[in-house]
C-alpha cells in the first residue's frame, strides 16, 4: 500500500490550522503533519520531515508568506484571505500550484486535493513525460474547481466523467483510469455508479482473447 501524502499547514491563526488540518485527515492518502505557525517554525518542520505538500499563509508574523514560497522547495498550494488579483499573480509567479481564498467549504480544498493527488499520479517519477501526458496532468490539477462548484459530484467523478465524455467512442476501466490518474479499481467504481444514474451507458466487449470488457460511452454513444 501506498504512504499516505503528508501535508503542512502553514497558517498563524491556531484554530484555522487545526481547521485545515482535520480536512487534510479527512481525505483519503492524505496526512496532516503538525501545522507551523510561522515562517522559522515551517522551515524547522520541513528539515526536519520534509511534506510532499505545503498549504502556506500569504501572511506570517515573521515573513511574507508569498516571499517564504520562492525559498521552498516543495510543492505548495497557497491558502489567503487575499483576494486581490496582483497577489493571486504573485503567488503563481512564485510557483504556486494553487492559490485557496480564506475562507472556504471543506469541500473545496478535498477536491483539490484529491486533484492534486491525481496529478502526482500521472506524471509519477516519469522522466520522459510527453506533451499530452503534461497537459493532462495540468488539467486534472485544476480539476477540483469543479468539484467546488458541483456539490453533488466530486472532483474524481467529473474528471472520470469528462474522460468518457471526450472519448471519441467507447473506453474500458483501465483508459479512463490511466487519463485520470487512479487505480483501475477507482476508476471501475465511478464508471459504475455513473451507468448506474444513466449518465454513462455500458457494452460488453469480448477481445482478441475472448474476455469480455466493460466499455462505457456517454449516452446514445456506441449502440
Amino acid at each position: 500500500m501506498a504512504a499516505d501524502l503528508t501535508v503542512l499547514v502553514v497558517d498563524d491563526d491556531f484554530h484555522v490550522a487545526r481547521l485545515h488540518c482535520r480536512i487534510v485527515d479527512e481525505v483519503d492518502g492524505f496526512r496532516a503533519l503538525s501545522p507551523a505557525g510561522s515562517a522559522a517554525e515551517a522551515a524547522r518542520s520541513i528539515a526536519a520531515e520534509p511534506p510532499d505538500l505545503v498549504l502556506l499563509d500569504g501572511y506570517l508574523p515573521d515573513r511574507n508568506g508569498l516571499e517564504l514560497l520562492v525559498d521552498l522547495p516543495i510543492d505548495t498550494i497557497v491558502v489567503s484571505a487575499a483576494s486581490d488579483g496582483a497577489s493571486v499573480r504573485r503567488a503563481l509567479r512564485a510557483g504556486a500550484l494553487g492559490y485557496l481564498v480564506k475562507p472556504f467549504a471543506p469541500q473545496v480544498l478535498q477536491d483539490r486535493l484529491a486533484a492534486y493527488a491525481r496529478f502526482r499520479n500521472v506524471l509519477g517519477e516519469a522522466v520522459n513525460a510527453d506533451q499530452e501526458t503534461i497537459e493532462r496532468a495540468l488539467r486534472i490539477l485544476h480539476s477540483g474547481d469543479a468539484g467546488a462548484t458541483t456539490r453533488s459530484r466530486s472532483a474524481t467523478e467529473t474528471a472520470v466523467l469528462e474522460a468518457v465524455s471526450e472519448a471519441d467512442g467507447e473506453r474500458s476501466a483501465a483508459e479512463v483510469a490511466e487519463l485520470v490518474g487512479v487505480s483501475r479499481a477507482t476508476a471501475q467504481r465511478y464508471l459504475s455508479a455513473l451507468a448506474a444514474r444513466g449518465l454513462l451507458t455500458t457494452q460488453l466487449r469480448y477481445g482478441t482473447t475472448g474476455r469480455p470488457e466493460h466499455r462505457y460511452a456517454p449516452p446514445g454513444v456506441g449502440r
